[in-house]
């Protein structure tokens, strides 16, 4: 009896001590580790408005700390083997879920060593084609490209970006055969798309969106399940010819696996609270995004089926980084 009572006081103890964490969490500055180039795209842009807006709520303040290299790996590596209190926290992409099958080995485990707090938002991107290419659906599209295997070139910003990726899962579910021209950025790719030089990309909205109202390249669909409030008018693949295609470029906030519960908890409130912020809501719908905002349960079951969802994608278009 006696030695029940003590196992249930050490619970009390425990739970207590994991509260009252939770409670004065945090007491110190928190480092915001982005694995990517200060500047560079969707993931620094997200972290520093969310770090700003913590840094107002918590009272204290929330630094970005950019690690580029390795596709996102090095700075991956940082937080996972961070000490789990809440104060080294990592804003990372679609990347996050590609890396397993990206590389031979990572020098952590994507699943086991991170806790998911919350997807921050998510942004689709849009196929776009040259106006040379005689279709105009997605399943034009697919018709003209099994009628003219090879014919058909698509770029991206290079192997393993999210276009790349886009574009490897479009071939595999239309079942065609097109051609990946991977380029050094997203804006020499879409150059020459506009040049004629490549016929089609499935790129980012805001960087397409002013050459589709100009006339210089036909917009056929959004990567998303549903409509985008920034084009509404545009159907998703799914609508347009392409059953079951669904991709959303996402950023979402980790902490190293064992972090305690209230600590994630906090974490998570806060930045749904920051989500709902006018200023927050206009920035991204500015970057063809929306916030999300979703419970950490949530998101670490949507990681689960990303790691394997692009595993397959990988697999099949064979690709690899050393």
């Amino acid at each position: 009896m006696l030695s029940v009572i003590r196992v249930v006081s050490i619970l009390v103890l425990s739970i207590a001590a994991r509260m009252a964490l939770g409670q004065a969490y945090p007491s110190k500055p928190i480092r915001m580790a982005v694995p990517f180039a200060a500047g560079a795209g969707s993931n620094d842009i997200m972290a520093r408005l969310i770090a700003q807006k913590l840094s107002e709520s918590f009272g204290q303040q929330v630094v970005v700390d950019n690690r580029p290299g390795a596709s996102g790996v090095i700075g991956c590596d940082i937080v996972a083997k961070a000490q789990p209190d809440g104060y080294t926290v990592l804003m990372m992409s679609l990347t996050f879920a590609v890396n397993p099958s990206l590389f031979r080995k990572l020098p952590f485990d994507s699943e086991r060593d991170f806790a998911p707090v919350t997807m921050v938002a998510s942004a689709p991107l849009m196929l776009v084609v040259h106006p040379s290419v005689p279709a105009k659906s997605v399943a034009e599209l697919v018709a003209y490209a099994k009628a003219n295997p090879d014919k058909l070139n698509f770029g991206s910003g290079g192997p393993g970006a999210t276009p790349h990726l886009a574009g490897e899962m479009f071939k595999m579910m239309a079942g065609i055969r097109i051609t990946h021209i991977p380029y050094k950025g997203g804006a020499p790719a879409l150059a020459d798309l506009v040049g004629g030089q490549i016929q089609l990309m499935l790129e980012n909205i805001p960087g397409t969106l002013p050459f589709v109202k100009a006339g210089k390249l036909r917009a056929l669909a959004v990567t998303d399940k549903k409509r985008s409030p920034v084009v509404p008018d545009l159907p998703p693949h799914d609508e347009a010819g392409l059953k079951g295609y669904e991709l959303v470029g996402w950023n979402g906030l980790f902490l190293p696996s064992y972090t305690a519960k209230p600590v994630v908890t906090k974490l998570y409130s806060e930045t749904r609270q920051a989500l709902t912020l006018p200023d927050i809501k206009e920035r991204l719908a500015q970057m063809g995004a929306e916030g999300v905002g979703d419970m950490p349960e949530q998101f670490a079951v949507f990681i689960k089926a990303e790691i394997a969802k692009w595993a397959k994608v990988v697999q099949a278009a064979g690709i690899q980084v050393e």
